[in-house]
């Protein structure tokens, strides 16, 4: 990104975020403190998001990040947030108990699931399934978010490869990472390729994203923001979900990967 499109799109985030001020959106008064849940996909976008309006508002947005199906137990252990941003399903799952006030779901990313090396390191194919496979059982190792901590790419992964067929060949030359970003194993040289989210590959300094995984066999995940029921700083949250779907926070969403198109 240039330098000139980086001033523009934080001129557009402040001016949206002026805009939501003006129009109600934030209680005066007192600053807040916003408390969020997020899964970790959205996690490079949501925190540069959160200066802009810290900034003009006061309010503190204070994160909480971790693999959707953690923070799924989480809040079945009775911990709240004032929001959630979790998938799609997750939302509306959290609404129907309760937890999320019906009708505030808002969604605000779309990503997929790619495939990233070492910066430097020789492009794989990973064009079509077959490829995509063969590259697999070349690589000498792998890493991807460990299905059983709940991550939403581990669990598709696991799929894909059962559904490969190579599932039990890779099984010795598999990292299964508990959480955080993947792409960092292979920075450090702990793995040959890894696949994530494809948001959490392009916010690792010197990873590669190869490309997203084939069309048949990619995985397009929905993020949404819904405001927790019974928030102490219910007004402060609200604006805050409505600034992460103006215009100019949907162009840093898209800037971090976090607006999948195929």
């Amino acid at each position: 990104m240039s330098m000139g499109r980086g001033i523009f799109n934080g001129a557009l985030i402040l001016l949206s975020l002026l805009i939501t001020l003006l129009l109600g959106g934030v209680a005066t008064g007192r600053a807040a403190d916003i408390r969020v849940m997020s899964g970790g996909a959205v996690k490079p976008a949501l925190t540069e998001l959160a200066k802009p309006f810290q900034n003009e508002t006061g309010h503190r947005v204070d994160f909480t990040f971790a693999t959707v199906g953690t923070l799924q137990q989480q809040v079945a252990a009775g911990q709240r947030a004032d929001i959630y941003v979790m998938t799609d399903a997750a939302i509306d799952d959290l609404a129907k108990k309760g937890i999320v006030v019906a009708g505030t779901r808002t969604d605000i990313a779309r990503v997929g699931v790619g495939v990233a090396i070492r910066e430097g390191a020789p492009r794989p194919d990973i064009s079509t399934p077959d490829a995509f496979k063969a590259t697999l059982l070349s690589a000498k190792s792998l890493a991807y978010i460990d299905p059983d901590k709940g991550g939403t790419s581990g669990i598709h992964v696991r799929a894909v490869l059962e559904r490969l067929g190579i599932a039990d060949s890779l099984k010795a030359k598999t990292i299964l990472v508990p959480s955080g970003y993947v792409a960092e194993f292979v920075v450090k040289g702990e793995a040959e390729i890894g696949i994530h989210q494809i948001s959490e590959i392009m916010a690792v300094k010197g990873a590669t994203l190869v490309g997203p995984l084939p069309r048949d066999l990619q995985k397009v995940t929905v993020y949404a923001a819904g405001l927790g029921t019974g928030s102490a700083s219910a007004d402060a949250a609200a604006a805050f979900i409505r600034f992460l779907s103006t215009p100019a926070a949907r162009a840093k969403f898209a800037e971090a990967g976090l607006d999948y198109r195929e």
